[in-house]
């Protein structure tokens, strides 16, 4: 078949990516195999260059440049001058692909891959040495990363494994989401997250240890007989009400609606009984009187 003829063929191949660049001999001086353009096998072992492009997941364009700069030389050409790669030639590109993902100039991986004294498994296992580092460093970053996301999310900047080891076995992290979904849209958490989003792992163990030694002094006081309203007892409640505003500014009504929900909730009336049987009604008892003595009515006090 005549030359034109061919080009006239190529031409009305649907979808094929055409080369420009048509020459009468290969880059290596050999004789072009007899081919069919835009079929996708040529000859016994080889691809158009836009059926290479699109297997390796490359553009035309960089195929092209490659070759003129002597990176990834195709095998050879069609009778109408378009390339035609072989399978080490796209052995040769993943090969390229993998040191530029690591960051190699091209002229450097070009001096990596034509150097003698490298076979191809010695390329691959460097590249594969190469790679565990990279993903050694990046699982390290997507860690700092989730960090972040979540510090930025809960205003908490601790781990779920340095919150238990902080608050203890018993903490659940989980229950910092549970809080979330129960008072994000306060201005309280708006407060607490801002808060927390400065703190230190020392300034929480500070925290843990304050509340604590409050738990242990309410427990104390209680079996001691503490009365609430006396001052011992309004002692404890602006205790608590200081501690509460690490997190938020916590006024008496809001203390009042708290010791109301550490009875109404199992979860905390039972944290509470945890410390002394009867604690959570005292506790509530505590927080009522000190707001009537602040002028607040604790049966009608509502979250500010």
């Amino acid at each position: 078949m005549p030359a034109g003829a061919v080009r006239r063929a190529a031409a009305r191949v649907p979808g094929e990516v055409r080369d420009t660049e048509p020459v009468t001999s290969d880059s290596r001086g050999q004789e072009p195999k007899a081919t069919v353009a835009g079929a996708e096998e040529i000859g016994p072992d080889g691809l158009t260059v836009g059926r290479t492009a699109a297997l390796v997941g490359v553009s035309v364009k960089t195929l092209h440049h490659w070759d003129e700069i002597g990176l990834v030389r195709p095998v050879g050409r069609t009778w109408a001058g378009y390339r035609v790669y072989s399978a080490d030639d796209v052995a040769r590109i993943h090969r390229v692909l993998v040191y530029r993902e690591l960051g190699f100039p091209l002229a450097e991986i070009g001096r990596l891959l034509d150097d003698p004294a490298v076979d191809a498994r010695d390329h691959l296992r460097r590249q594969r040495s190469q790679l565990v580092e990279r993903i050694s460093r990046l699982q390290q970053m997507l860690g700092a990363v989730d960090r972040m996301m979540e510090a930025s999310r809960t205003g908490m900047r601790l781990t779920p494994e340095e919150q238990v080891e902080i608050f203890g076995d018993d903490w659940q992290p989980a229950w910092v989401d549970e809080a979330e979904e129960r008072w994000g849209d306060t201005v309280q958490w708006e407060q607490y997250a801002e808060r927390a989003a400065g703190m230190s792992p020392e300034d929480w163990k500070g925290v843990a240890t304050a509340t604590e030694t409050l738990n242990a002094d309410l427990a104390a006081a209680q079996r001691a007989g503490v009365v609430p309203g006396s001052d011992a007892a309004n002692a404890l409640a602006e205790r608590h009400r200081a501690l509460m505003s690490t997190y938020f500014d916590c006024t008496h009504a809001m203390q009042a609606c708290l010791g109301r929900m550490f009875v109404g909730d199992p979860r905390f009336a039972g944290y509470y009984e945890g410390f002394a049987p009867g604690l959570t009604v005292w506790v509530r008892d505590v927080f009522f009187a000190n707001a009537e003595a602040h002028g607040v009515d604790p049966e009608s006090a509502t979250w500010e």
